[in-house]
Formats: structure tokens, C-alpha cells, sequence
């Protein structure tokens, strides 16, 4: 059955029905379709534009249909030309005209608008809760490693030494970013376009409040123009996505190389990686390549709904329907992504021993050794001069800046006290880093209980 066909004297083509047919992604919605209609026949019978009974018998339909389709006794029909007109006509098969009272007061306009927002807001929730469980595995690493010592990088080059639970903690501070970002589209997109119309609204005399009520919104639209046209809130909500992508995919980039034979930080679990067809040696991180890789994808699905939504005229379009397909695969593809890379980072072996090693054999601790010459009355030019010889010496030997014997230092500046090695172990460069948001352990101790604090009130 179509919703339309009144004012037409031919049978749409073939070619055309299947193009502009919704059904084979829009299904998705049937639950959220269910649950706008139940919501609008009851308020029809509460403003008396239907009986309490016509309403009784189309929201028992309207269960059953649910109910069906869930269990799997119920099909839907893959030659429908959207997810509305199958619910619709499954009714009527059901319960007979009263079932075309349905539509009442109502435009597949505001119904599409509203079952997109509806189906977006739950996985808004649902992306939510997954960050929320990757940050209480990010926090369990952190409060295992305050002391596991490693070198930090700018320009991929060895700067400084912090801990894993201080690196970590960067993650978990984008991570609260992204759900923060996520409460906002929430609560901007919270208001309900149903009772819009077309476009121009409706003569009926409906509730909207109580619609929006029913169906757990924070209030109606206000402008029934742009309540059939907007689509902020799926733009936003890519762009949340996109952004949370863009984190895994850094993260997911550190941790191949660190899952390098050339660095060896981390040992990811045989249950997450792969092996060669054939090399047998070798063990690959796919899962976080994979991350990496589907990034793109996600960004794509961004873009594109931004190029549908750049030249539209209000109000709504067919051009519109666009917005589904990719914003269906790349909340998929980042809930997948987001679950996975939880599994791996919970399953995955720390290297302590080797990532300590390549802090001091980086020069890491090379700011720590010129700040002790200032602390001993040396000009910081000027120490940070005798420092740069003590690296070149390091590299000629082979050794680092903890393995040079005294005379050694003395020879490059009489300043040095055997008091050098306990200011450049990595222990204390790491432990004198004592304000809020440095590595320093008793500043991490702080951090996570702020941490943990946010995870058990958000």
C-alpha cells in the first residue's frame, strides 16, 4: 500500500518505486515507528479527535505488529516502500478501517523526522554508554601504572619521561570530551517534531505538549518549517562520531607502534590480533588498524550529509532520505569500534621493563639534568649547552645519561655531585611533576579520583 496514489491516473514505474524506496534501510525504525504512532493515537483520543476505542484497538494493533516482528513470526515486506507505509498496512490487514484513522493529523513528513530523531537519540545513549565502559577500562590502567615510567614524545621523537597512566589519561580526557559533546546534541535535539505537518501544521486540534510528553521529549518544535527540514542534530551527532573516531584512531596508531618489534611496549592478545598467510612469525594488530582504517568512513558518512544538506530550500526534500544509510553505518561502524578497541586495550600486556629502558635510553631525562645545573647556580643557556654535550658523549659511548660515571660528568662540568643520578633517575624526573595535570604520581592519585568521581555521577 502507498500512502499516496490518489491524484495519480498511472502505476509508478518499476525503476522508480525501487529508487525511491526507503524499506531496505529504513526498517530499522519500526520499533521507533511503533512507538511515534502509539504515542499519537493516544493523544488524537485525549484532544477527542478519536474515541478511547479507536485508540485501544489501533495501540493493540500497533503492540502486536511489535511484538511479531520481534519474535520473527512477522516479516517485513521488502517491496513496501518504507517502513510507515508497512506498519500502516499491516494495521488495516488487522484491524480493518479503523486502522486508517492512524494517520490522522499527521504527514509521512513529520513522522520521518520524527522517527529519525527518535532512533538518533537512542544511540546517542547507546554510544554513550560504551565510551562510558572504555573509560572505566582506561581508568583501570591508570590506576595500574602511576608508576610505570616511559618516555613521552613530541614529533615522535623521545621529549620526556611521564607514566603509562599519565599517557593514558590523555585518552580518557578526549574520551570525556566526546560524551560530553554527545550530552549536548542530546539535549539540543530533545524537542519533538511531530503535529508538524508537511509543513504547515495541522487544522486537528492536537497536544503537542502531550506528544512530546509521551514520548519523553523536552517540549515541541516551534517551527513546523524547520521541524521537517532540520537535520542539525544528525550532522552533529556525525561530527560527534567522527570526532570520537579521529581519538581511537590516534590511540590505535600509538599502539601498533608500540606493538612493533622495534618498540615492544605492549603485547596485544592473541584474541585480538591476526597472522600471516605466510609468514609464520608474524602477529598483527588488525583490530587497531582496522580502527585506524575505518576512520575514513565514518568521516564520509559527515561529509555527505553535509553536501546533501548545503543547497536544500525548506522545507522538507526526498533528498533528505540520504540522511539514513550512512548515518546507519557509521553509528555501526563506531559502536563496533568503540567495543572492540575496549576488549583489546582490557586484554593487552605492558611491557613495564621495556618501556622504563627506552625512557632512559632516550635522553628523556635530559631537561631534568640541565634543571639540576640551574638549581646549582648555572645559567639555564648555559646548562642547557653542557647538557647537549652530555647527550653527545652518550651517543658516542652508547650508553645513557644514568650510565656515565661521575668523573665523566665532572669532565664536561665540575658542578656535578653524585647527587646527579637520584635528580635524573627516571622515579624522580617523573615524581617532581606535582601540579594538577602533571605525571607526577601523587598528581595522578588526584586526577583518578576526579575521574572516578565523573564515571559514578555521569
Amino acid at each position: 500500500m502507498k500512502l499516496w496514489g490518489g491524484r495519480f491516473t498511472k502505476e509508478e514505474n518499476a525503476l522508480v518505486h525501487n529508487f525511491n524506496a526507503s524499506i531496505s534501510f529504513d526498517q530499522k525504525f519500526y520499533k521507533q515507528d511503533i512507538r511515534g504512532s502509539i504515542a499519537h493515537v493516544t493523544m488524537l483520543a485525549s484532544s477527542g479527535i478519536l474515541t478511547d476505542e479507536e485508540k485501544d484497538k489501533i495501540v493493540e494493533g500497533l503492540t502486536g505488529i511489535l511484538n511479531d516482528v520481534e519474535s520473527g513470526n512477522l516479516e517485513i515486506d521488502p517491496t513496501a516502500e518504507d517502513i510507515h507505509s508497512f506498519v500502516e498496512q499491516t494495521l488495516i490487514e488487522r484491524i480493518g478501517d479503523t486502522g486508517k484513522k492512524l494517520h490522522t493529523g499527521r504527514s509521512r513528513n513529520d513522522q520521518v523526522a520524527l522517527d529519525m530523531k527518535l532512533y538518533t537519540r537512542d544511540e546517542v545513549k547507546e554510544t554513550d554508554e560504551l565510551l562510558k565502559a572504555l573509560l572505566n577500562e582506561i581508568l583501570l590502567i591508570m590506576k595500574d601504572n602511576t608508576a610505570t615510567f616511559m618516555p613521552g614524545f613530541t614529533h615522535l621523537q623521545k621529549a620526556q619521561p611521564i607514566t603509562l597512566a599519565h599517557h593514558f589519561g590523555a585518552y580518557f580526557e578526549m574520551f570525556k570530551r566526546d560524551r560530553q559533546r554527545l550530552s549536548d546534541i542530546y539535549k539540543r535535539m530533545n524537542y519533538c517534531p511531530l503535529g508538524s505537518g508537511a509543513l504547515a501544521g495541522t487544522t486537528y486540534p492536537l497536544d503537542r505538549e502531550l506528544t512530546a510528553k509521551l514520548l519523553d521529549f523536552d517540549g515541541p518544535t516551534l517551527n513546523s518549517m524547520d521541524s521537517v527540514a532540520d537535520r542539525d542534530y544528525v550532522i552533529e551527532f556525525l561530527s560527534a562520531l567522527s570526532t570520537i573516531m579521529m581519538h581511537l584512531s590516534r590511540f590505535s596508531e600509538e599502539i601498533i607502534i608500540w606493538n612493533t618489534n622495534e618498540y615492544r611496549f605492549v603485547e596485544i592478545d592473541d584474541s585480538y590480533s591476526t597472522g600471516s598467510s605466510i609468514m609464520p612469525q608474524k602477529k598483527n594488530p588488525d583490530i587497531a588498524e582496522l580502527v585506524r582504517g575505518k576512520t575514513g568512513r565514518v568521516y564520509g558518512a559527515l561529509m555527505s550529509i553535509l553536501t546533501t544538506m548545503k543547497g536544500l530550500p525548506l522545507a522538507y526534500n526526498k533528498d533528505m532520505q540520504e540522511d539514513k544509510e550512512l548515518t546507519f553505518d557509521a553509528i555501526d561502524t563506531v559502536k563496533g569500534c568503540i567495543s572492540l578497541f575496549t576488549g583489546m586495550i582490557a586484554t593487552m600486556k605492558f611491557n613495564k621493563d621495556i618501556m622504563e629502558n627506552s625512557a632512559k635510553n632516550g635522553f628523556t631525562n635530559a631537561t631534568d639534568a640541565a634543571d639540576y645545573l640551574v638549581n646549582h647556580g648555572v645559567p639555564f643557556r648555559d646548562a642547557h649547552g653542557i647538557v647537549g654535550q652530555l647527550v653527545l658523549f652518550c651517543i658516542d659511548k652508547g650508553i645513557a645519561l644514568d650510565d656515565m660515571s661521575l668523573d665523566e660528568f665532572k669532565a664536561i662540568s665540575p658542578v656535578f655531585e653524585e647527587d646527579i643520578y637520584e635528580a635524573i633517575s627516571m622515579k624522580t624526573c617523573v615524581e617532581k611533576r606535582l601540579t594538577i595535570g602533571a605525571p607526577g604520581i601523587k598528581a595522578m592519585e588526584n586526577v583518578i579520583k576526579i575521574n572516578e568521581k565523573y564515571l559514578a555521577e555521569s
